[in-house]
């Protein structure tokens, strides 16, 4: 069979097949790639700050459409509420997450909560590498902006010591500070106070600034892509399998002509018995 795959039109064939082959490949990766598009985002304006207190009210549940939400809010920190929470990476190194609770100026208070009639929000301030770089937050009234992001999940069956959390919970950490919250928390990006600059980023700072981005918009799967994407591929290999059998085909021509013309051999040498001339014949008296 690979004599008659070499003859030069299915070699030409051949080449044939494999250029439509890439094609349909081609078409295949396209095909898919339209499948996984992210799907567009609704214009949300995450990115122009908004005050808090209009934004999230303590108390309620903490809707998806407010995550990533840049918000600002005045209030003050209180030194003697803040954590650490642990294995948390800045470029590639492990560390600390610095953790104050902020109380936010105007903002409703829950009653029959905590023991001071304000209300806090936790405030994840900055990274450091080494709990001794943490420090004490800005005091004096702040005017504080950052992205609003919703709490985390406490590890389970985790007790964390003195001055650290296993996460920024919401409802870890107002077990600790006995205050009521906001049901999020603050990932800090500017604080001033009295016109200066207080936050991670300000020079001297021992912590370092976190930078969380805005989440990227969810996929979502378009099944009609996903299938062309497939049926192209089935294509690809068909042209390929045609390419196959069109040889195979002309193959078993081949064979058919070969015992057509061997059968004529033999039956051409394959003649009548030959006869004795009736004078070689005996008479008998």
């Amino acid at each position: 069979m690979l004599k008659t795959a070499l003859k030069p039109r299915w070699i030409a064939g051949l080449v044939f097949a494999i250029v439509i082959s890439g094609v349909f490949v081609l078409l295949s990766q396209w095909q898919f790639g339209r499948s996984t598009q992210p799907e567009a985002p609704v214009s949300s304006g995450t990115e122009e700050s908004k005050p808090l207190i209009s934004v999230l009210q303590p108390g309620d549940f903490f809707h998806g459409s407010v995550a990533d939400q840049m918000v600002t809010a005045k209030g003050s920190y209180d030194p003697d509420k803040q954590v650490l929470v642990p294995g948390r990476l800045n470029d590639g190194a492990t560390g600390y997450w610095v953790v104050s609770a902020f109380a936010v100026q105007d903002a409703p208070v829950l009653s029959g909560v905590g023991a001071s009639p304000r209300t806090w929000i936790p405030v994840a301030r900055g990274w450091v590498a080494d709990t001794a770089e943490a420090g004490a937050p800005p005091s004096g009234v702040i005017e504080l902006t950052g992205r609003l992001l919703p709490s985390e999940a406490p590890l389970p069956n985790t007790a964390p010591e003195s001055g650290f959390a296993t996460a920024v919970s919401v409802a870890e950490l107002i077990n600790v500070w006995e205050v009521s919250s906001y049901p999020g928390f603050v990932a800090a990006t500017s604080e001033m106070a009295g016109g200066a600059d207080v936050s991670a980023a300000a020079a001297g700072s021992e912590l370092k600034p976190l930078r969380i981005g805005p989440q990227p918009p969810a996929q979502q799967v378009n099944w009609l892509n996903l299938f062309y994407s497939v049926e192209w591929i089935v294509f690809a290999g068909f042209a390929l399998f045609i390419w196959w059998r069109m040889v195979k085909d002309d193959y078993r021509r081949d064979l058919e002509d070969d015992e057509d013309d061997d059968h004529g051999q033999h039956h051409d040498n394959s003649g009548p018995p030959e006869q004795s001339s009736p004078s070689e014949q005996k008479v008998q008296p």
